[in-house]
C-alpha cells in the first residue's frame, strides 16, 4: 500500500509541476539558502540573486552539465545549519547531492522523490533524524547512498532496496537503527559494499552472498546473531569483512582468508567457539586479521606465517594453546602482534627480531618460559613491549636501549632477576614502565629519574635495595615490598636501615632492666596525671568563650583556643603568607568568629568545611576547617605540605594565604573568590518555593560560551602549571567543578590543589564513600588507586563536558535510571546528534567550537591513561580551537 501511495504522490507532483509557474534554478538555490540559519564560513556568500552572474561559475559548490543545468551540489564540511528545502526537487537534472559534514536537522523532504535523476546522496555527519525515508527506494538511478552519522532510528525499510539495481554502495552506520537487515538487500545486484555498523540491529545476516559482486561488508557493533559462517564462505569476491562486536556464534572458517581479494578480516568480540583450524591458503593482499575475544581453542595455526602481507595479527583473549608459530619472523610486514590472554607456552622466538616494522608486541598472561631474546632490540620501531604475566627468567636485556621509540615496557609478574639496567633511563619516550613482581635486586638506577614522560612506574615486590631516586609518576606503592629500599616516598628512612643492622649485633636487655624501666615509667605517668588534673580543676573556674584567640609577639604568631567542654587551653601556630592580611590581635579575634557561625559557610568538600571570614577594611578570606588530615601524621608534615604551596603564584590558582595548626584544629587560609564555584553557577539549587521559570533556576545567565571557554582554558593552564612548572610536580586528584572558583570577571581560579595527602585515605573500600567526586574520578584511580597526572586530565575532561552540556557528571533522570555524562555524550556523538548535547541555555555560540571542545573532553576521558593528552597539550589544543574560530 505504501508503494502505491509513493507512486501516486510522484504522479501528483509531476502533474502539479506542469501547471505551476516556472521557477528558475537560481531561485531554487536561493530558497535552499533561505533555509540556512547558520553559515559560519560564509560558504553561501556567493549565492546572490544578481541575474547577470552565471550561477554555474559563481555559486560556490554548484556545478552544471554541458546544457547549463545544475547537476551537482557539493557542500561538504561547511558547518551549514538549517533544514533541507523541498524546493531542490525542482532541479530536474540534479545527479549529485553531497552535504557531508554539516548540521542539517529534520529529514530528507518527501518532495525529493521527484529527483529521479539522482545518482548520489551523501548527507553523512549531519544531525538528521527520524525514520529512513522509504521514497529513496523509488529512485531508480541511485548509485551511492550515505546516511551515516546522523540520528536516524527505527527499522531499515524493506522498500529501501526496491529499485536498487544500479546501487553500488550504501552506508547507514553510526545511527540508532534497530530491527533486522531486510532480505530485499539481495535485490541490489550491482552492490559492491554496505556499512551498517554502530547501530542496534538484531537478527540474522541475510543471504548476502546472493549479491554477485559484493566486496565490502561491515556490520560491526550491532546485536546480530546466528552462525554467520554458513553464509560468508560463499562470498568469493569479499575483500573486507568486519562483523566484530556482535553475538555471532558457531565455528570460524578461516577458508575466507584465502579469497583472492581479501585484505581485512575482523570477527573479534563475538561468541565463536571450537578449534581455530589450520590456514591452508592466505590471500596475498591480507593485511588485517582480528579474531580476538572469542572462545577459540586449539593451536595457533602455523599456516598464518604464509600470510606475508599481514600487518596486524590479533588472537588475544581466547583459549589457544601451542606455541608462537615457527616462522613468524618471516612475516616482514607485521606491525602488531597480540596473542595475550591465552594458554600459549614455549619460548619467545629469537626470530621476532627480524620484524623491523613491528610496533606492538603484546604477549601478556601466557605460559612463556626462557629469556627475553636479545634480538628484540632490532625492532627499532617498537612502541609497546608487554610480556607480563609469564614465567620468563634471566636478566633484562641491556640492549633494550636501542628501542628509542618505546612507550610501554611491561615485564611485571615474571621471574626476571639481576639488576635494573641503568641505560633504561635513556628511553626518553617511555610512558609506562612496570617491572614489579620479579626477582630483581640491587639499587634503582638514578638514571630513571630522567624519564620525564612517565605516567606509570612500578618496581614493587622485588628484592631491590638502597636509596630511592626521584622518579616521575611514582608513589609509595611503586616501591612497596622491597625490604631493603629506603627514603622518600617510603616511610623507612635510610639511617633506620643502617641502625637496624647495627642493633642486631647488640646484646638484648635483661628482664630485670626492663622491669625497672617499666616501673619508673608508671610512676612518672602517675605524677604527671595528678598535676594535669590539678591544673584543669583551677582553669575550670575561669569562664572563656569557645572561640579562637590570637596572640602575637615579635618572632612568632601563636593562637590559643579553649577546648570544648573542659576549659583547657590549646596553643597553636598561625603562619601568614600574605602581607595584605590583618596583623592585629583584635582583627583575628573578630574574624575567626566566622568559624562558629553556620551562616558563613560557603562550601563543604572532601577535605573540610569552608567559611568566609570578614575583617575590617573589607578584607575577606576563605578559611577551610579541615575535617581530616588524611595521611598527614604530624605538625611538621602538615607545615611542610602547606608551606610549599604558599609560594605558588599563577593567575588561575586561588592562592594560599596561610595556615593554622593545633592539636585540635587545623585551618587553611585561602584567597576569597567572589563569584562562587563553577558548579554553583552551572547547577543552581532549585528550592521548593522557587518558580521553575525564574532565572535562578536556570543557572547564571552571565555564564555565556565565551566565558565558559575562558574558564576551560584558565583551568587547563593552572593544571599544566602544577604538572609541568612545579618541581616536584603537584597533582590535584580532586579536580571538579566545585573546586573551580570564578572571580569578579568570571576567570577561573583552581582551588584545593596540592592537598592530595589531606584527602581521606583512599582504599578500595572507602573511595566512593569519602571521596565525593563521583563521576570525575579516573577509572585507574577508582579501581586500583594508580595515581598520575593523567588522573587530573580525566577529571578535567569531565569538567569540559560539563561546560558544554550544562549537565552534572552523574544524573538520575528517574528512580531506576543513571546517566553517566561521558557515556551519554559519546553515544550522541557516535549517532551524529552532537547538537543534542549542548546546554540549551547557551546563545550566540560557534557550534563547531562546542563540538571540538566536546571531542577534547572525550579525548581526555579515554579509558587508557596512556592515550590521554597531557595538560600542556590540552592548553595548546584549546588555543588552536579559539584561534581557529577567531580566524
Amino acid at each position: 500500500m505504501r508503494r502505491v501511495s509513493h507512486f501516486l504522490i510522484w504522479v501528483i507532483f509531476t502533474l502539479s509541476s506542469s501547471f505551476s509557474d516556472s521557477i528558475t534554478e537560481r531561485e531554487i538555490l536561493l530558497k535552499f539558502k533561505d533555509n540556512i540559519i547558520e553559515d559560519p564560513y560564509n560558504t553561501l556568500v556567493s549565492w546572490v540573486s544578481i541575474e547577470d552572474e552565471d550561477l554555474c561559475n559563481s555559486f560556490n559548490g554548484v556545478f552544471c552539465n554541458p546544457e547549463g543545468f545544475v547537476d551537482k551540489i557539493v557542500l561538504w564540511n561547511t558547518s551549514l545549519a538549517g533544514t533541507l528545502t523541498p524546493a531542490l526537487s525542482g532541479l530536474t537534472s540534479l545527479r549529485v547531492l553531497t552535504l557531508f559534514g554539516n548540521r542539517f536537522t529534520g529529514n530528507l523532504p518527501l518532495d525529493y522523490l521527484k529527483l529521479q535523476t539522482l545518482w548520489k546522496i551523501n548527507v553523512s555527519s549531519n544531525a538528521l533524524s527520524g525514520l529512513i525515508p522509504e521514497f529513496i527506494g523509488d529512485l531508480p538511478n541511485l548509485r551511492f547512498l550515505d546516511l551515516s552519522k546522523n540520528g536516524f532510528f527505527g527499522e531499515i525499510p524493506s522498500s529501501l532496496f526496491k529499485f536498487c539495481f544500479k546501487t553500488k554502495f550504501v552506508s547507514l552506520s553510526h545511527n540508532n537503527l534497530s530491527g533486522s537487515i531486510p532480505k530485499s538487500i539481495v535485490n541490489c545486484n550491482d552492490l559492491i559494499g554496505f556499512d551498517f555498523s554502530y547501530n542496534v540491529i538484531t537478527g540474522l545476516l541475510p543471504r548476502i552472498c546472493d549479491i554477485p559482486v559484493l566486496e565490502f561488508v561491515s556490520v560491526r557493533r550491532n546485536v546480530l546473531s546466528g552462525d554467520v559462517f554458513e553464509e560468508i564462505p560463499k562470498c568469493k569476491g569479499l575483500s573486507h569483512i568486519d562483523i566484530g562486536s556482535n553475538a555471532f556464534d558457531g565455528v570460524v572458517s578461516l577458508e575466507v582468508l584465502g579469497f583472492k581479494n581479501m585484505t581485512y578480516f575482523n570477527v573479534s568480540r563475538n561468541k565463536f567457539i571450537g578449534e581455530i583450524g589450520e590456514i591452508v591458503d592466505c590471500s596475498e593482499s591480507l593485511e588485517f586479521l582480528d579474531a580476538s575475544s572469542n572462545v577459540l581453542s586449539g593451536n595457533v595455526p602455523n599456516g598464518i606465517t604464509g600470510c606475508k602481507s599481514l600487518k596486524l595479527l590479533d588472537l588475544e583473549s581466547n583459549r589457544l594453546n601451542g606455541s608462537v608459530p615457527v616462522g613468524i619472523g618471516t612475516m616482514e610486514k607485521l606491525s602488531v602482534i597480540r596473542l595475550g590472554d591465552n594458554f600459549i607456552d614455549g619460548m619467545l622466538p629469537q626470530e621476532l627480531g627480524n620484524l623491523e616494522y613491528l610496533q606492538v608486541l603484546n604477549l601478556h598472561n601466557l605460559n612463556l618460559i626462557g629469556e627475553i631474546p636479545e634480538d628484540i632490540s632490532n625492532c627499532r620501531l617498537l612502541l609497546e613491549l608487554d610480556v607480563s604475566g609469564n614465567a620468563l627468567e634471566g636478566e633484562i636485556p641491556k640492549n633494550l636501549l636501542n628501542l628509542t621509540n618505546l612507550e610501554i615496557l611491561d615485564l611485571h609478574r615474571n621471574r626476571i632477576n639481576g639488576s635494573i639496567p641503568p641505560n633504561l633511563g635513556n628511553l626518553s619516550r617511555i610512558q609506562f614502565l612496570d617491572l614489579s613482581e620479579n626477582l630483581l635486586s640491587g639499587p634503582i638506577p638514578f638514571s630513571l629519574g630522567n624519564l620525564n614522560r612517565l605516567t606509570r612506574f612500578n618496581v614493587s615486590y622485588n628484592n631491590l635495595s638502597g636509596v630511592i631516586p626521584k622518579i616521575q609518576a611514582s608513589g609509595a606503592s611503586s616501591f612497596s615490598n622491597n625490604p631493603f629500599l629506603c627514603g622518600d616516598p617510603l616511610e623507612t628512612p635510610c639511617n633506620a636501615l643502617r641502625t637496624g643492622s647495627r642493633s642486631r649485633k647488640t646484646k638484648a636487655l635483661s628482664t630485670s632492666v626492663i622491669i625497672v624501666i617499666v616501673a619508673a615509667a608508671v610512676i612518672l605517668v602517675g605524677i604527671c596525671l595528678v598535676l594535669v588534673l590539678n591544673l584543669r580543676a583551677r582553669k575550670r573556674r575561669k569562664k572563656r568563650s569557645e572561640e579562637e584567640i590570637v596572640t602575637f609577639d615579635t618572632t612568632t604568631t601563636t593562637m590559643a583556643s579553649t577546648e570544648s567542654g573542659n576549659g583547657g587551653v590549646t596553643f597553636g601556630k598561625l603562619v601568614l603568607f600574605s602581607k595584605s592580611l590583618p596583623s592585629k590581635y583584635e582583627d583575628w579575634e573578630a574574624g575567626t568568629k566566622a568559624l562558629l557561625d553556620k551562616d558563613n559557610i560557603i562550601g563543604i568538600g572532601s577535605v573540610g568545611t569552608v567559611y568566609r571570614a570578614y575583617f575590617e577594611g573589607g578584607v575577606s578570606i576563605a578559611v577551610k576547617k579541615l575535617e581530616t588530615l588524611g595521611r598527614i601524621e604530624s605538625q611538621e608534615e602538615f607545615e611542610q605540605e602547606i608551606g610549599r604551596l604558599g609560594g605558588l603564584s599563577h593567575p588561575n590558582l586561588a592562592s594560599f594565604q596561610g595556615y593554622y595548626f593545633s592539636s585540635t584544629m587545623q585551618l587553611i587560609l585561602s584567597e576569597f573568590v567572589p563569584n562562587g564555584s563553577l558548579y554553583g553557577n552551572l547547577h543552581p539549587r532549585i528550592f521548593p518555593r522557587t518558580s521553575s521559570s525564574s532565572s535562578s533556576s536556570h543557572g547564571n545567565t552571565e555564564l555565556n560560551w565565551h566565558r565558559r571557554f575562558q574558564i576551560a582554558l584558565g583551568t587547563a593552564k593552572a593544571l599544566s602549571f602544577l604538572h609541568n612548572d612545579c618541581k616536584p610536580a603537584i597533582l590535584h586528584l580532586n579536580v571538579k567543578s566545585t573546586n573551580i572558583l570564578l572571580d569578579e570577571r568570571y576567570e577561573a581560579k583552581l582551588s584545593d590543589y596540592g592537598l592530595e595527602k589531606f584527602l581521606p585515605v583512599l582504599n578500595s573500600f572507602g573511595l566512593t564513600k569519602f571521596h565525593n567526586a563521583v563521576g570525575y574520578i579516573a577509572p585507574e584511580l577508582a579501581q586500583s588507586l594508580r595515581v598520575s597526572d593523567k588522573c587530573d586530565v580525566y577529571s578535567y575532561g569531565v569538567v569540559l563536558l560539563e561546560l558544554v552540556t550544562g549537565r552534572k557528571p552523574v544524573e538520575s533522570p528517574s528512580a531506576n535510571e543513571v546517566l553517566i555524562l561521558r557515556d551519554h555524550v559519546r553515544d550522541l556523538l557516535e549517532t551524529g546528534s552532537a547538537s543534542d548535547c549542548f546546554d540549551r541555555r547557551l546563545r550566540g555560540f560557534e557550534e563547531n567550537e562546542l563540538i571540538q571542545v566536546m571531542k577534547l573532553g572525550l579525548f581526555c576521558t579515554t579509558e587508557n591513561p596512556l592515550k590521554r593528552p597531557s595538560m600542556a597539550e590540552v592548553v595548546q589544543i584549546l588555543e588552536l580551537i579559539r584561534n581557529g574560530m577567531d580566524s
